[in-house]
């Protein structure tokens, strides 16, 4: 089916009841599912290992999600293939107050991957336009200014070698629920429960509304955004999966040639 239909043309309105949250994909079964993540695994590996090499791109991966949906889930199943020394993982929390003294983009600018690098984004700058617009952290007339600078800022990435893929993990009201009441009963999940997770869960219409402007307005053709249905988490993993490879086969990178004449180099069997 391709994965343009987990996206918007720019210019068009994402309104998130026309995504699934529960789709498969018409993958027949999760066992299914896993034996496929497998193989899209293999290739990701084989893909980043080029990237690495050639050194010419670098890759920006954006997860945000409301609690639950599975970001970091996310990065522990799709995301496992990539080779550590050529990856990293940045979790944006409340900012500390060095970060408060900048600008909301200087600690977003600062992870940014240089060449050959992966780097994701376990939320973003985008919290900006969610989180504090939602819970009126600052004035409508300053968040509201953000959409201009976030576009700004990722056309300033996109036209420096950046290559940016926005997910937003779209889960249910009802399977959001039923992973909260997971993580109250389980003793291996239960340091994961936070009471501020039903407070943000009162507010879902309002979350959603905040969600499908910013994907709304944010989403250019070099920075697109995708929405994946998240309530399976097994083809959240199998979805992730294959638009980072379309995206990376799309670069059409190769590994560097080798120095001149490199069969004339003898290498002794000994020291």
């Amino acid at each position: 089916m391709g994965v343009k239909r987990f996206r918007r043309d720019p210019g068009e309105r994402y309104r998130l009841d026309d995504f699934d949250p529960s789709d498969n994909g018409g993958i027949e079964s999760k066992n299914a599912g896993r034996r496929y993540l497998k193989d899209l695994q293999g290739r990701l590996n084989e893909l980043q290992q080029v990237l690495y090499a050639e050194g010419k791109h670098s890759i920006l991966i954006i997860l945000q999600a409301m609690d639950c949906a599975g970001k970091d889930g996310t990065i522990r199943h799709a995301l496992s293939s990539f080779d550590p020394q050529g990856a990293s993982v940045t979790s944006f929390k409340v900012p500390t107050e060095e970060e408060r003294a900048h600008d909301f983009l200087w600690r977003i600018h600062k992870a940014v991957p240089r060449q050959g690098q992966i780097a994701i984004f376990n939320r973003s700058h985008y919290e900006e336009v969610l989180v504090v617009r939602v819970k009126g952290l600052k004035p409508e007339e300053t968040w509201r200014g953000y959409y201009d600078h976030i576009n700004a800022f990722e056309k300033l990435l996109t036209d420096s070698g950046v290559t940016l893929l926005k997910f937003f993990l779209h889960i249910s009201p009802q399977e959001q629920a039923e992973r909260l009441r997971e993580r109250q009963e389980r003793p291996d999940k239960q340091w994961k429960f936070r009471p501020g997770d039903l407070e943000d869960r009162g507010l879902w219409p309002q979350y959603m509304e905040a969600y499908e402007e910013a994907l709304s307005r944010c989403n250019t053709p070099r920075a697109p955004w995708f929405v994946i249905p998240a309530d399976r988490k097994w083809y959240r993993n199998v979805a992730v999966s294959e638009v980072l490879i379309e995206t990376l086969e799309g670069l059409n990178m190769g590994y560097p040639k080798p120095v001149v004449n490199i069969q004339d180099y003898k290498i002794s069997p000994v020291f």
